[in-house]
């Protein structure tokens, strides 16, 4: 079985965080999904699990950051900068804050981040098959 990962957070309001994440094209999963959390799967091994605070308070005692605040940044790989710039411009349409760090373009790779409406950043990204390969020389001031 492949690995999967799970990024579980807690969200202020659950059917504004479920609208905001189909927007930007994650699926809910109803099998994992009631009234205090809603799996969004992204693909076969991402998914995101969206928690009310009571529901994430019943898996650890430590605070729930600020809005603002900057615990972690996730990040998802996109299949082209295309979907860079859509997944910003979505995330921005769907109540988020688009270009919550500045962008970056190493012609390469390229990379925007956005944060949900409860402040979770997340980065999309592309980066040429080339580069990940290792197949294409990378300039020096990447």
């Amino acid at each position: 079985m492949a690995r999967m990962i799970f990024v579980n957070l807690p969200v202020t309001d659950l059917e504004r965080g479920k609208s905001f994440y189909s927007a930007l094209g994650f699926v809910n999963e109803p099998r994992f999904s009631d009234d205090t959390a809603a799996c969004m799967v992204w693909s076969d091994t991402i998914f995101v699990m969206l928690l009310t605070h009571d529901k994430w308070r019943t898996f650890t005692t430590r605070p729930i950051p600020d809005p603002g605040s900057s615990e972690v940044m996730l990040c998802l790989s996109c299949e082209n900068r295309d979907e860079v710039a859509d997944l910003n411009a979505r995330a921005r349409g769907a109540g988020g804050t688009a270009d919550i760090n500045p962008p970056q373009d190493y012609s390469f790779m390229v990379s925007n981040a956005f944060a949900d409406p409860d402040g979770h950043v997340w980065e999309v990204m592309w980066m040429d098959p080339a580069a990940a390969s290792g197949e294409m020389e990378l300039p020096t001031d990447a």
